[in-house]
């Protein structure tokens, strides 16, 4: 049986939220699911999990046997994936995350006045907000730690499975990661196929979200 014995796994798992104000904000469907079977399959496989988790996060099984970290928004998931990279060895970064799009740049009202209060926006109108784009924290990774395996999620709206893979392919070019899982959004709703690509152009399909965690982190055990 491959092992993971003695390496240290990071898995970043969930949704991102952006806050608006002190009690409201964005965030998308994802609720950790594909990120609690690595953790899980890792833990397994013996090794040391980092688990960082958003705010409705599933949280795994074997949770107490893990090292659990929460973040808030997708600039606070970079700075905690950062500063665990500085201070540790970290053998393999698995980006599970669904990273927000967009931050809140400004609020106005609806007479175009800024709102600067931070605590709670006025329910009597809805305000008017301007996003500006989030920062990519995939192709920063390598950069914090040039040496650690690096595995990233791309997930598409389409049932293009060829389009799919080369959007997959581009996004692990662009951040320089070793693998890339790649699926569908219906994956929201399901169990569908994933397409685990490796850099060496290697396309692995996995039926299922269970199945896909276990199959990919054989591959890692092999790797490391």
């Amino acid at each position: 049986m491959k092992t993971l014995e003695r390496k240290k796994v990071l898995i970043a798992s969930g949704g991102t939220l952006e806050k608006w104000d002190r009690v409201r904000g964005h965030t998308n469907l994802s609720k950790g699911t594909m990120g609690c079977f690595l953790a899980e399959t890792a833990f397994s496989m013996g090794a040391d999990v980092i688990y960082l988790h958003g705010y409705f996060t599933k949280l795994p099984k074997h949770k107490e046997s893990m090292r659990l970290v929460g973040f808030e928004g997708i600039v606070d998931l970079g700075e905690k994936i950062k500063d665990i990279l500085q201070k540790e060895k970290i053998d393999i970064v698995i980006m599970a995350a669904a990273g927000s799009d967009w931050l809140v740049d400004k609020v106005y009202d609806q007479k175009g006045n800024l709102i600067t209060e931070t605590g709670k926006m006025s329910s009597d109108e809805p305000p008017i907000i301007h996003f500006k784009k989030a920062p990519k924290i995939l192709g920063k990774i390598k950069g914090w730690d040039s040496e650690t395996t690096l595995v990233g999620f791309k997930l598409e709206a389409t049932e293009d499975v060829g389009y799919l893979i080369e959007r997959a392919k581009l996004r692990m070019k662009e951040s320089n990661a070793d693998f890339m899982v790649a699926n569908s959004s219906q994956s929201l709703y399901g169990d569908v196929k994933h397409y685990i690509l490796s850099a060496a152009g290697d396309v692995i399909e996995v039926q299922g979200k269970e199945q896909t965690a276990r199959k990919l982190l054989e591959i890692l055990a092999e790797r490391v």
